[in-house]
């Protein structure tokens, strides 16, 4: 008997869905040689950023519940 699609654990890992319905992640590039970066892109890496409207609806079916 099916339950419906799995969650995807890596998407749920890298995104989070807010209240309102806007999906959330970290800016990329954060991990390493960031000392030749300058000081204003350091400090825009650091926030996160919404994802764009086409994204949505695929990432939330992979976090689907149940």
């Amino acid at each position: 008997m099916s339950k419906g699609q799995k969650t995807h654990k890596s998407i749920v890992k890298r995104y989070k869905v807010t209240r309102t319905g806007k999906v959330i992640k970290r800016k990329a590039g954060q991990g390493h040689f960031n000392a030749r970066e300058s000081s204003n892109i350091t400090r825009a890496k650091r926030k996160s950023t919404s994802l764009a409207k086409p994204f949505v609806k695929t990432i939330e079916m992979y976090i689907a519940k149940g």
